[in-house]
């Protein structure tokens, strides 16, 4: 990685003041000063420091976030405030969410640059798992609970895959599916002459939203976090 880029990473500013920066002779690569801006370094294994302090720099990012209503999972967006706007951190470039959450819809979003990964989770040969807790307008009866557990038709090619359901109460319930349709909680519960009033991701294979983490707030994943997702 080029070092300007790394300092800019880094929060150290623009393109342009970071080349300030490293002309200056503030900046120093393994103990020697650098003032070429473009001089290729090992983020993983170099020392870079400016005025003699150690930058870290996270470049492996693991991101859970709360996902507001109103906000869409995209990296960009000319209308809408997106995902990757709520972190409130220098993300290193290639940073993306895994997978998509509505614009109406809550819950649990994960946000990496790790694309190994996301294919991992999001792949329909793994079969994910993926929990929203739902709410709906009218009662889930059991005749709902039933076509959810065999495998609803929302005009696809296919049916869905057959679903968990775990009621909460007669409008709401937690539901469990293994794929990853356009709307399909939506769409599932419509073909079943429902409809979701509320919809909120809570699970997504072995990641839990975290309880204490606020709507729109994030953290980064802890080591075992990761390490579950990619054993998983």
């Amino acid at each position: 990685m080029r070092l300007d880029k790394y300092l800019s990473i880094a929060g150290m500013g623009s393109r342009k003041d970071v080349k300030k920066i490293i002309r200056q002779k503030r900046v120093k690569i393994n103990g020697a000063v650098s003032v070429d801006d473009d001089v290729h370094i090992d983020p993983y294994t170099d020392e870079i420091r400016v005025d003699d302090q150690i930058l870290e720099v996270v470049l492996d990012v693991y991101i859970m976030l709360n996902k507001p209503q109103g906000v869409v999972s995209a990296t960009s967006d000319e209308l809408h405030k997106t995902v990757l706007e709520c972190i409130e951190y220098t993300l290193p470039p290639g940073c993306f969410p895994v997978g998509r959450l509505d614009i109406d819809t809550e819950g649990l979003l994960l946000i990496t640059n790790d694309g190994e990964l996301s294919h991992r989770l999001l792949s329909p040969k793994r079969k994910v798992d993926k929990v929203y807790y739902v709410e709906c307008r009218d009662i889930i009866d059991e005749k709902t609970v039933d076509i959810l557990q065999s495998g609803v038709d929302i005009d696809d090619e296919t049916l869905t895959l057959p679903a968990q359901v775990e009621l909460l109460s007669e409008i709401s319930m937690n539901l469990t599916i293994r794929e990853g349709r356009y709307h399909q909680v939506k769409r599932m519960l419509s073909a079943c002459g429902n409809q979701v009033t509320y919809l909120k991701r809570i699970k997504m294979g072995p990641l839990s939203l975290d309880d204490d983490l606020a709507l729109g707030s994030w953290r980064f994943l802890s080591e075992t976090e990761v390490e579950q997702l990619k054993k998983g």
